[in-house]
């Protein structure tokens, strides 16, 4: 396989992107610009026929360049990931860039079949799986990019990842559910987003694969719909103060785009700037602990027990 001169200059034309989360929100406005600029792109997605429509815009975008290729996974099933990995693996022969953007919120507490929070499975476990399956193909291009949707929002776990409560217990209990339990646990998910990115990039050295994460900001999406109706109320009132999807995927094109990230790896951005995370974010020794957690429970006999 052709490999990238390391001194040449970076930009996604003609590069293979895979995104999931792209059929709306801030992914699919990523995903439209990065077709504009002639990437080749991977979209994974739950919905089929939504993932084809999606697909048919981008091409479109591209002037019909640019390939658009659609993969279908359940991202709160490890199974599914593993096996949308292999589908990828076997159709794409190199794969220069991952973008890890799909995530969601649980108002109530849901196990997934792997015996899993949901909220964790779907915004953490589910990155890391497809990252890990998928790292090796990264590393034979040369140059690669991994980059995660994290959130403003992780200042909320102020007490860091609760280690002795990762089925997440707790936050869906009375009183703690009265007083937003889930939103705490969406933003420790987001925190667990920026710990990995700092690990993955030290375990990344010299391989030539950076890791990168971000938040996009407040943004008007349909974010938080899946949870009745006074979540899609509060949020309905949010969004009307909120970005647009475009902006919130400025720094997100950036991070996949730009020559200015040489030698950067493992930092999290706001607004296409480099930004001091939580003090908790900062902690390397959770940042190991959560990699050694996540690898256990994303082993094979985790996930089939």
């Amino acid at each position: 396989m052709e490999q990238i001169n390391e001194q040449s200059k970076w930009s996604v034309e003609g590069k293979y992107v895979v995104i999931t989360g792209a059929t709306s929100g801030i992914g699919l406005a990523a995903a439209r610009e990065l077709a504009v600029r002639g990437a080749n792109l991977g979209i994974v997605a739950r919905n089929r026929v939504k993932a084809e429509e999606t697909a048919a815009q981008l091409k479109a975008l591209s002037g019909g360049r640019r390939a658009v290729d659609v993969f279908v996974a359940d991202m709160a099933s490890q199974r599914s990931v593993r096996a949308v990995a292999s589908a990828i693996l076997a159709a794409c022969p190199r794969i220069d860039v991952l973008i890890n953007n799909a995530g969601a919120l649980f108002d109530s507490r849901q196990v997934t079949e792997d015996g899993l929070e949901m909220t964790w499975a779907v915004n953490h476990l589910a990155p890391f799986l497809l990252a890990s399956q998928l790292l090796d193909r990264m590393k034979q291009s040369g140059q690669a990019r991994i980059i995660t949707t994290a959130s403003h929002g992780h200042k909320m776990a102020k007490r860091g990842i609760v280690f002795d409560d990762l089925g997440a217990e707790r936050p869906y209990r009375f009183p703690q559910r009265l007083m937003g339990g889930s939103t705490f646990r969406y933003a420790e998910t987001k925190l667990a987003n920026i710990l990995f990115t700092a690990e993955l990039a030290k375990r990344l050295e010299g391989t030539g694969v950076s890791a990168h994460c971000f938040d996009p900001g407040l943004v008007a999406t349909n974010f938080n719909q899946n949870n009745g109706w006074m979540a899609r109320t509060t949020m309905a009132v949010i969004n009307r103060f909120a970005r647009s999807p475009e902006k919130g995927a400025e720094t997100l094109v950036w991070l996949a785009d730009s020559d200015d990230l040489h030698g950067q790896s493992g930092q999290y951005y706001v607004d296409m700037r480099q930004t001091m995370p939580s003090e908790p974010a900062r902690d390397q020794q959770a940042a190991k602990r959560l990699w050694d957690v996540s690898e256990s429970q994303t082993s094979r006999s985790a996930s089939d027990r």
